[in-house]
C-alpha cells in the first residue's frame, strides 16, 4: 500500500466509523419516536427543522435538503404529514410557483411532545456509543459542536405575507 493508499483507507475507516454511529443513534432514535409518538426520525426531522425557520415554514426544495431526502420522496413525506394535520403547503406569496410546507398548531404540539424523547434516546444513545472504542472520539467531536449550527441565509425565508 502506497501513501495514497493508506490516506484512503483512513477516510474509508472514517466514512465506516460515521456510519456506524449514525446508524446506532438513527435506530434509538426511531424506536423512542415511534413508541412514544408515532414518528418516524425523518418525520420528526421535518417538524423539527420547519420548527427553526423564520415564519415556520420553507420551500418544498429547503425541506428536501433539511431531510436528506430526493424531491420526490420529500413529497411523499409532506404527503403523509399534511394527511395527519401536521403540516400544510400554501402557495408562496412572492413567486405564485413556489410552495410553502408550513406546521400547523398540530403540528407544533406533537413536535413539542416529542422533543423530549428524541433528546433523552440521542443522549442515551450518544452514551452508550462512547463507551465503543472506536466511536468513542467522535462522540467526543459531536459534543465540542456549537450548541446552535449557522444557518445559511439562503435557507430562511420570510414570514408568509411579509414583504421584502
Amino acid at each position: 500500500m502506497g501513501i495514497g493508499d493508506d490516506a484512503v483507507e483512513i477516510r474509508s475507516q472514517g466514512w465506516r466509523t460515521l456510519a456506524a454511529l449514525h446508524g446506532i443513534l438513527d435506530t434509538a432514535l426511531e424506536r423512542a419516536l415511534q413508541a412514544d409518538h408515532g414518528l418516524s426520525v425523518v418525520e420528526y426531522t421535518v417538524l423539527d427543522a420547519l420548527s427553526r425557520q423564520d415564519g415556520w415554514h420553507m420551500r418544498m426544495q429547503q425541506l428536501a435538503r433539511a431531510a436528506a431526502l430526493s424531491s420526490s420522496a420529500t413529497t411523499r413525506l409532506v404527503n403523509r404529514l399534511e394527511d395527519r394535520g401536521l403540516l400544510t403547503r400554501i402557495l408562496c406569496q412572492d413567486d405564485r410557483r413556489g410552495i410553502y410546507t408550513e406546521l400547523t398548531p398540530q403540528g407544533e404540539q406533537l413536535l413539542r411532545q416529542a422533543r423530549p424523547t428524541h433528546d433523552a434516546a440521542l443522549e442515551d444513545a450518544l452514551n452508550e456509543a462512547c463507551q465503543v472504542e472506536e466511536l468513542a472520539p467522535l462522540v467526543a467531536a459531536l459534543h465540542e459542536l456549537p450548541a446552535e449550527p449557522s444557518v445559511e441565509p439562503s435557507a430562511r425565508t420570510a414570514p408568509v405575507g411579509a414583504t421584502a
